[in-house]
């Protein structure tokens, strides 16, 4: 599984790149306006996060329109921004349109907000090059999200897609609403290619109590032996 940061943080990510663990990077546009950031600034933000990320690192960036010409549009301004740009859709009748065309000119696109199979197949056949099905809005709707992006795990493992993606890669599933570290293992357990997570979820990944009791008890140790 490959590890995606979902924020616009500009220190969150430079922190989390020094990890060594970071594959790429998510954005929305809430996740934007968190940190504080005005329209006129956006690009220049993701051209930002494409630095601190490398080249070889995918970062998500969202057109916010609902009509396929606008969103066209947008994809591709938003892919010059940089090589590692991912245009960010809305899994609707507008988006699938808007999908084909940027995946025919050799735009990625990242197509969100995908809650079914029958939507996660659909994304695939227009040209998705990841699908983000979200776990964490169903649970607040009382539903079971990790059955259901287990399910689309498991739909979109019966096809090749390749035929359909921009120069023939690999479709992967990115597990989106993450909200905790089990989320993560669950995740991971069903054969999801990608976990975007936030940060907070992110440290939390790396501790456990008999990691830091194994430390505690070797430093205490080693203060003897000095």
């Amino acid at each position: 599984m490959k590890f995606f940061l979902d924020t616009a943080d500009l220190d969150e990510i430079e922190e989390a790149a020094s990890w060594g663990a970071l594959a790429g990077v998510t954005t929305n546009p809430t996740l934007y306006a968190r940190v504080g950031g005005k329209l006129a600034d956006f690009e220049s933000h993701i051209e930002r996060i494409c630095t601190i990320v490398g080249d070889e690192c995918p970062v998500s960036a969202e057109s916010v329109a609902t009509d396929r010409a606008q969103i066209v549009e947008d994809g591709r301004r938003l892919a010059s921004i940089a090589p590692n740009v991912v245009v960010k859709v809305p899994t609707m009748v507008e988006g699938l349109a808007a999908t084909r065309t940027l995946a025919d000119e050799g735009i990625r696109v990242n197509m969100t907000l995908c809650f079914t199979v029958p939507q996660a197949m659909l994304a695939a056949r227009a040209g998705a090059r990841y699908i983000s099905p979200f776990i964490g809005r169903f649970d607040d709707i009382s539903e079971d999200g990790i059955e259901q992006v287990a399910n689309i795990v498991e739909a979109v493992s019966n096809y090749d897609f390749t035929a359909d993606t921009v120069n023939g890669e690999q479709l992967e599933v990115i597990a989106a609403s993450i909200r905790s570290a089990n989320h993560v293992t669950q995740c991971a357990l069903m054969g999801a290619d990608i976990a975007t997570v936030p940060f907070s979820v992110l440290k939390k990944m790396v501790k456990h109590p008999l990691t830091q009791a194994g430390i505690d008890s070797f430093m205490a140790d080693w203060e003897k032996v000095k």
